[in-house]
């Protein structure tokens, strides 16, 4: 079983960062190097958290090698062994060869910085360019983040400068490359503080706030009248765009150079206007550069821009409000069969998406109910309080952690006293629970956060390129800090423990945060207290009371304008329901109507071609006969039509206007 934990963890990670990544990006529209940057990126930060407890019992394990196989006299004074142990140490099912670990993470820790501090950004701006070539695209790219790489530049080099004057260093390639470190992993700290804040209390709540379901239709009614707000925007907005490129593809026709980049604009476009554009387009018409003003490269750039981004934010607002009102139609569904007496669940509508048999045979009505109504909300509390624990927990942690005499982190106690049995599995399960749940309150807090329209992580494809590099960006900035910070919390690290025994390979690949003592000892220490407070100010949601004043509208239940905009959703889902059951319904009496008469309907089309058929053989058969037949059916034919006419009453009869000259009266006619 040497390495073949390792093995199956980068395989399941794998699976699982392309899973998510499917699940908010779109494959087939979106460039590849995009999916390809984005993936690499969720990918090293998701192994980083599954590997990690495998580095803590393989460091436990060579520490109880060194504990066995020393003597107190035969210490050289790098390690501090610990007194022999009774048993002898058995090997963890999930050990690392030795030099593997550091190989692996120095690969995965570089890679990742990488990625995040320049192909990342520069990615970015790539992907909004509005350039019509791979040269323009790169060259604005290079332009947009000449000011961000220079304010890295200048940090690095006041740290540089500050390392340089202080006597008390020695500027060495080891210890440039940990200010290089420290640098990265206070910015990331920072971050990481304000997610965790949030996290930890956020996500006990949503899941107590997921058992009521008068809130959760509540906010559903809440979120469908801010929807449509947006959606009309995006339309209105999509409107615009169109109307411009209609008057920019009228005014430069097929033979002006700059008509490649307005096809290029177009093919963009939504197929309705491109086909309504198409129509009103001259391409015969020749261009005049002395009596025309056409728009330069740049603008056209700039509106290419404005198109993608416009087209990408309708469709996202489509697609999110028919998934929203999907969502409040089910919630109103179970509102419904709360009350009933057959205790299954009955659908307002049908599903549209075909339904997997399987699913369909063990989830049946009866099961649904007991899921939807009786078990879901007992399981969702359940939940939430060992999520509110687990916080708990946490958060004491992080106040005690620097504490060693005596321990007061609970998961340092937690890991110390396996360690003492060296129960490897109850090692690696507690490590893994402790960092897999750090890493849910952060990185559930990147996936919920939006920044305007600026950063929004949409599920079901609807993620743009930008905020998926944006999002790979974030979580390699904070993974790194976030595993120190679980060492410390475990006292794994020796700058917290302040013990010489055998580092774990993650934090020899760090390097010793000693060259910068007052990230050290002040920083690391004592900034993640800032979590209490963060806490407090998330449970009495001071941040939404905040956005709110500014105008910014967010769910609060003592508010006046949540009312207003809850009635306004209400009523909006009330409308398209109703809509959906004329639907419905037309749809079910067509397909009665093809039931009850489809048979009839069909012998009547029988019998009228088989007539067609004969009157056709008959019109062959006759095609030789003479004129004057053609001429009597068409004769007939006239008659008829005359004898109509005849019948037909006149509009407007004037007495004085009648002629008895039948002359008069045939040239009138």
């Amino acid at each position: 079983m040497s390495g073949a934990a390792l093995g199956l963890e980068i395989v399941f990670v794998f699976f699982l960062a392309l899973f998510l990544l499917h699940r908010y990006g779109d494959f087939k529209k979106q460039h590849r190097l995009v999916i390809i940057a984005t993936l690499l990126a969720w990918y090293l930060c998701f192994l980083i958290v599954f590997i990690l407890p495998l580095d803590v019992s393989t460091t436990i394990y060579n520490r109880c090698k060194l504990a066995v196989n020393s003597s107190p006299a035969e210490s050289n004074g790098s390690y501090v062994t610990l007194a022999p142990s009774k048993q002898k140490c058995f090997k963890p099912w999930s050990y690392i060869p030795d030099g593997i670990m550091p190989i692996f993470w120095r690969v995965v820790y570089w890679t990742s910085q990488f990625l995040t501090w320049i192909l990342l950004p520069f990615m970015q701006s790539y992907a909004r360019s509005g350039g019509f070539s791979i040269t323009g695209k790169i060259k604005t790219a290079l332009i947009e983040n000449a000011i961000y790489y220079g304010t890295y530049l200048l940090i690095f080099g006041a740290f540089l400068i500050y390392v340089a004057v202080n006597p008390n260093f020695n500027l060495q390639w080891n210890q440039l490359q940990t200010i290089g470190i420290a640098a990265a992993n206070t910015w990331g700290l920072f971050l990481l503080v304000l997610l965790l804040g949030y996290g930890l209390v956020e996500i006990p709540r949503s899941h107590w706030n997921g058992a009521k379901r008068g809130y959760l239709l509540m906010k559903t009614y809440f979120k469908a009248a801010k929807l449509m707000t947006e959606k009309a925007d995006a339309e209105e907005n999509l409107e615009d765009i169109m109307e411009e490129v209609r008057k920019v593809s009228e005014s430069i026709k097929y033979n002006h150079p700059l008509r490649k980049c307005v096809d290029t604009i177009l093919k963009k476009c939504p197929t309705e206007y491109q086909e309504r554009m198409g129509r009103n387009m001259d391409d015969y018409e020749d261009f005049d550069e002395r009596q025309n003003s056409y728009p330069s490269e740049k603008s056209l750039a700039k509106l290419h821009k404005q198109v993608i981004y416009s087209v990408q934010r309708h469709r996202r607002t489509q697609v999110q409000w028919q998934i929203l009102l999907e969502q409040a139609f089910y919630l109103e569904d179970v509102a419904k069969n709360e009350s009933s007496a057959t205790r299954q669940f009955v659908h307002t509508f049908h599903s549209q998406e075909p339904e997997n048999k399987i699913i369909q045979y063990f989830y049946t009505p009866t099961v649904e109910w007991y899921w939807e109504c009786l078990l879901r909300p007992w399981f969702y509390r359940v939940l939430a309080v060992v999520l509110a624990t687990f916080s708990v927990i946490v958060v004491w942690s992080e106040c005690t952690f620097f504490s060693t005499r005596p321990v007061l982190s609970l998961f340092a106690v937690f890991i110390q006293l396996a360690e003492k049995t060296y129960n490897y599995i109850y090692i690696e399960m507690a490590c893994f629970l402790t960092i897999f749940f750090l890493s849910i309150c952060v990185y559930s807090t990147v996936f919920r956060i939006r920044v305007f329209n600026y950063y929004y992580l949409a599920s079901h494809h609807q993620t743009d390129a930008y905020s998926l590099l944006f999002s790979g960006m974030l979580f390699c900035r904070l993974t790194p800090p976030l595993c120190l910070n679980f060492l410390g919390l475990t006292h794994m690290d020796a700058t917290i423990s302040h013990k010489n025994t055998q580092p774990t390979a993650y934090t020899s690949i760090m390097g010793s945060m000693r060259v910068l003592s007052f990230i050290a000892d002040g920083f690391y220490i004592y900034y993640p207290m800032l979590v209490v407070i963060l806490c407090i100010a998330t449970y009495f949601s001071l941040g939404t009371r905040c956005l709110n004043l500014l105008g910014f509208q967010q769910f609060m239940g003592d508010s006046e304008m949540t009312s207003d905009l809850i009635d306004e959703g209400k009523e909006l889902i009330r409308r398209e329901k109703r809509k959906r059951q004329r639907q419905e319904e037309g749809e079910n009496r067509r397909r009665e109507w093809k039931e009850r008469y489809g048979n009839r309907d069909d012998s009547t089309r029988s019998r009228a071609v088989h007539t067609d058929q004969k009157e056709s053989s008959f019109s062959e058969t006759n095609a030789s006969r003479p004129l004057s037949k053609y001429t009597r059916s068409n004769g007939r034919t006239e008659r008829d039509r005359i004898e109509l006419l005849q019948d037909a009453e006149p509009l407007d009869f004037n007495a004085d206007s009648v002629n008895d000259d039948p002359l008069e009266l045939d040239s009138g006619r």
